[in-house]
């Protein structure tokens, strides 16, 4: 980045320190502003001559962590949190290197929200921009900071300020430039114009904000341009939330002929789209650009300017903002992905079949030992096509999904079983339907899976044209037909593989990549044990898990323990908050000697177990789902216990734990209450 773009962050932001700071906001000159270190970790040392704050291997060891609390916050307006921070380490590239992470705590929850991440080491000041939705809620901010490998390692902040307004929004009056930053270019380069500022040999005007000398703003000028189409980018932040409405901006162009100026937005794949290109504005003064604006998954805003040669005059920027209402020309109803979306709990929601014949069947199988039931309970609805019951070889079942906006990023996911087939290959398959071209693409198939299980499928697509999804199920012949089930089907905007989705959901774990918070009260061969696929003994256990079919999930393999033997799991700590809990999970008891699955609650300073839930004997070949709702304002444990029942075929297994703020009913929308809710919820306070 341009010097003039990085300079003077420290003398800014020691400057801001005189001022009244808002709420959730210090730049650590004199105090900490009512951020308090944790107790129970390493505290957060104030540097003696001010300016930040900071833990180092000077005085802790690797993997010792230092908690930082802010006060009670609020956010009734959306509000940009700025974090100015830096991890150090020794030379080299550490396998354990140093992490900084940043949560949102509500007062009516039991867990932390992750927010953002990062371990990567820098020789300067980083500056993150998050996001916060508004809320009514209460809540605090807290960081954690973990030490790793190296003798010199070190985590510092420098600043952290909570302001109302969107983090892609700027005036360019502090010198931090809200987190924007210039894509460096030996030539062209984006410039802090304003004030003092004399860079330029162009007559660059006064700012926008002040109309005055005093305020600042952002230019880019082409008297240094060496080459024909020489391009300086100034990139915003990453939006952390979904958004959607008006950005408007101003600038001005000189010799309009000589400079393409032009807005993209940019999301965390690096995929470009264009939104706004300069017109002739008629003079250089200050125009007004609005432009409609929508992320709801992370995006940049990129400005940039193409300069044609050295004669190509300059552009400036200034005033950046956001508005969630909608540009005056806007008409398009926004996507909704809950109406994209379907679990067939009570009908077939926007999705629909030809009119030749129906292929799909909405059914509800009570599960026994022999048949699984849907996947979003195990007790309620969805759809299946017996293309055995059809008349012709060669029939085909349509599923047609809502309409789809075009040029839109889709993540569709959905689960599927099937069973009963010879050949599997293309049983199913999924099409692309261009509804203004009558263009079907086929963009997904079945080619091989295990058999009457549910698996998940992923698939991220995107089309110029407005599109709907087809699901198709195909009997080749009469010889060789099956059952096709289908389940719990979502489409979403974004890729189903972006990074901002690598991070863990508040308060769940699916033991995709570890046990989690989890641990065991002693780990050997009775313990519980992370696996994946079918258990070993026949007649007991799942097939595979319940998050995607193919992944992990926690059992007791009963061969090695002994009857009336017991594997207790763990949950981390949870805070004790007023309300109430709800506690979801799925469970697996299948197996002619199964024994008993337990869940209790464990309050801190107390000796006693309390029994939240529990099931004796085999349940059945589904994974069912549990709702648990209790209340606890004391800080707790879950206690998941596993007893061996009277033969090797007991084993039992769980899934997809997710703890809520709040009554299960309220988790629950009518579909899924109408799927056995009430079956499996068990209510107790304490």
């Amino acid at each position: 980045m341009a010097a003039s773009v990085t300079m003077g962050i420290e003398n800014a932001l020691q400057l801001a320190s005189t001022l009244d700071l808002p709420a959730g906001s210090c730049t650590f000159e004199e105090n900490t502003c009512g951020f308090d270190s944790v107790f129970e970790f390493l505290p957060w040392i104030l540097n003696e001559e001010g300016h930040y704050i900071y833990v180092d291997t000077s005085f802790a060891k690797q993997g010792e962590k230092a908690v930082l609390l802010s006060p009670d916050l609020q956010a009734e307006e959306w509000s940009c949190l700025r974090l100015v921070y830096q991890i150090a380490t020794s030379s080299g590239s550490p396998s354990d290197p140093s992490r900084l992470n940043l949560y949102m705590r509500f007062e009516d929850e039991s867990f932390d929200r992750l927010l953002w991440s990062a371990k990567n080491p820098s020789d300067s000041w980083l500056i993150a921009s998050l996001d916060l939705q508004n809320t009514s809620k209460k809540f605090k901010i807290l960081i954690a900071g973990v030490l790793g490998h190296g003798n010199t390692s070190s985590i510092a902040l420098f600043e952290i300020k909570m302001t109302t307004g969107y983090c892609i929004e700027c005036d360019f009056e502090e010198n931090h430039l809200c987190g924007f930053v210039n894509h460096w270019n030996p030539n062209v380069n984006w410039f802090v114009g304003g004030g003092n500022m004399r860079n330029s040999q162009s007559a660059l005007p006064q700012d926008h904000t002040f109309k005055s000398e005093l305020g600042h703003y952002m230019y880019v000028d082409s008297v240094y341009i060496k080459h024909f189409q020489e391009v300086a980018q100034l990139i915003s932040p990453m939006t952390t939330a979904p958004m959607s409405g008006c950005l408007s901006f101003y600038y001005q162009l000189q010799q309009r002929n000589g400079n393409i100026f032009s807005v993209y937005t940019r999301d965390a794949a690096g995929l470009y789209e264009e939104i706004w290109k300069a017109g002739d504005p008629g003079n250089a003064v200050w125009n007004l650009a609005e432009v409609e604006f929508s992320a709801p998954y992370p995006k940049e805003v990129i400005f940039e300017v193409a300069f044609n040669g050295p004669k190509g005059g300059y552009v400036a920027l200034d005033d950046i903002s956001f508005s969630p209402v909608h540009c005056q020309n806007q008409t398009e109803r926004p996507f909704s992905a809950l109406e994209a979306s379907c679990n067939f709990e009570e009908d077939l929601c926007n999705f629909y079949q030809d009119k030749e014949g129906s292929g799909w069947t909405r059914v509800k199988v009570k599960p026994n030992m022999y048949r699984a039931g849907d996947h979003t309970s195990g007790l309620g609805y969805f759809l299946l096509a017996n293309t055995k019951l059809t008349s012709q070889p060669g029939y085909i079942g349509r599923l047609y999904g809502p309409s789809l906006r075009g040029n839109l990023q889709y993540c569709l996911r959905f689960y599927y079983a099937i069973s009963g087939f010879l050949k599997m290959s293309d049983t199913l398959a999924v099409y692309i339907f261009e509804e203004n071209h009558v263009v079907q693409d086929k963009i997904w198939s079945v080619l091989e899976s295990p058999r009457g299980v549910w698996m998940q499928a992923e698939i991220t697509f995107r089309k110029p044209m407005p599109t709907k999804v087809v699901f198709m199920s195909l009997c080749k012949s009469l010889w060789d037909c099956g059952l096709v089930a289908l389940d719990d089907i979502t489409i979403e905007l974004g890729s189903c593989w972006s990074p901002e989705k690598l991070l863990p959901p508040p308060g769940e774990c699916t033991f995709e990549q570890d046990e989690c918070v989890f641990t065991q009260e002693r780990r050997n061969r009775s313990s519980w044990q992370r696996r994946r696929g079918e258990t070993p003994t026949s007649y007991t256990g799942p097939k595979g898990d319940h998050t995607t079919g193919v992944g992990y999930y926690m059992y007791i393999e009963a061969s090695h323990l002994v009857y009336g033997q017991k594997a207790r799991l763990l949950s981390g700590p949870l805070r004790g908050v007023t309300g109430k809990h709800c506690l979801t999970f799925f469970y697996h008891m299948y197996g002619a000697g199964t024994g008993l699955l337990n869940v209790y609650l464990k309050k801190e300073g107390d000796s006693e177990e309390s029994l939240l839930w529990r099931r004796r004997g085999e349940q059945s070949i589904s994974w069912l789902r549990a709702l648990i709702e209790y209340s606890c304002e004391r800080q707790h444990q879950i206690i998941f216990e596993a007893i061996r029942g009277v033969s090797v075929r007991s084993d039992i297994a769980i899934d997809d734990i997710k703890f809520q703020a709040g009554s299960c009913a309220e988790m629950e929308d009518k579909s899924q209450q109408s799927s056995g809710y009430s079956e499996d919820l068990n209510e107790i306070e304490y």
